[in-house]
């Protein structure tokens, strides 16, 4: 699906100022809303995943998207259409997922259920803004680090363990199945920069993160692979770095802050210019929008 070039085309035509992030800041309300669809064999197979955990999953890639908005995470509803054969245990395990991925704090208060010929799953999600600083892709400013709030690629390892039929290492394929909202890692961001900043998650993949805050704020994002964090057990596969690089839902925080915010690892900075820049090795490799654009991470299709 080509989803950037529909993304633009749905701001061209609304010409609304709220697309374009993860979530949408409605100020008035003093709220962030986000919403995300998990459709059967394009986001998750049955065979790979429990009802459990793609309910837990469900919540956990939402509750990210607010985390990575500096936001704190209040209210999810859920949209759930089944097929027919779909037995009622299957839904008990689905909202006990779903139940567990809250927060104590964080309250699932209705959505709906409908019929269909697959499974699909439309989240929607509501955080409180009241004393955060709220992020902006286009927030990115020249002399600002780039950091981010964990390993990378262990998500992609695991999808591609599940693909090949393997089940091990499972540590990966947990990464996976049962990925963690990064959601301290959000307040600290609200709670504590003061100037405007850029953040967002990697839900489809690290360089996708980077080059999209890079482009929306007109910089260049200089980037020193060697400084990424990963589990070192990644590098017995074969294409390793392009996990690192291009695997998606590992659900961590990319996020351009001052140099005086000390949080997460810093890979990079912020400098002159427009797009990526990657040191990895002897080597420098500049990545356009257009070449991650074609690299992007693309589910099981």
């Amino acid at each position: 699906m080509k989803e950037k070039e529909f993304i633009s085309t749905i701001k061209q035509i609304l010409n609304s100022e709220y697309i374009g992030d993860d979530c949408a800041f409605l100020k008035d309300l003093g709220i962030v809303v986000t919403q995300d669809s998990l459709v059967e064999d394009v986001h998750f197979k049955k065979d790979f995943i429990t009802p459990y955990q793609l309910g837990y999953k469900s919540i956990m890639v939402n509750l990210s998207d607010i985390s990575a908005s500096g936001a704190e995470p209040k209210y999810i509803t859920i949209s759930l259409s089944l097929p027919s054969d779909i037995e009622n245990n299957f839904v008990e395990q689905f909202y006990q997922g779903c139940k567990t991925a809250c927060p104590e704090d964080v309250e699932i208060v209705g959505g709906d259920i409908t019929s269909a010929d697959k499974i699909y799953i439309s989240v929607c999600a509501i955080g409180k803004t009241e004393n955060r600083n709220i992020s902006s892709r286009k927030n990115a400013k020249i002399g600002q680090k780039v950091v981010v709030s964990g390993i990378n690629g262990s998500s992609g390892a695991g999808l591609e363990l599940l693909l090949k039929g393997e089940t091990k290492p499972e540590k990966f394929i947990k990464s996976h199945l049962e990925p963690q909202a990064q959601i301290e890692f959000g307040k600290y961001l609200g709670e504590n920069i003061k100037e405007p900043y850029a953040a967002m998650d990697t839900s489809d993949g690290l360089m996708d993160a980077l080059s999209t805050i890079a482009n929306d704020s007109g910089v260049l994002l200089d980037i020193n692979f060697d400084k990424i964090p990963y589990d070192k057990d990644i590098e017995y596969f074969d294409d390793w770095q392009n996990l690192v690089l291009f695997g998606g839902e590992d659900y961590q925080i990319i996020a351009t802050v001052p140099q005086n915010i000390n949080i997460g690892t810093t890979i990079g900075e912020v400098k002159q210019g427009l797009g990526v820049n990657l040191k990895i090795g002897n080597k420098e490799i500049f990545y356009d929008k257009k070449t991650v654009e074609n690299n992007i991470y693309k589910h099981f299709k």
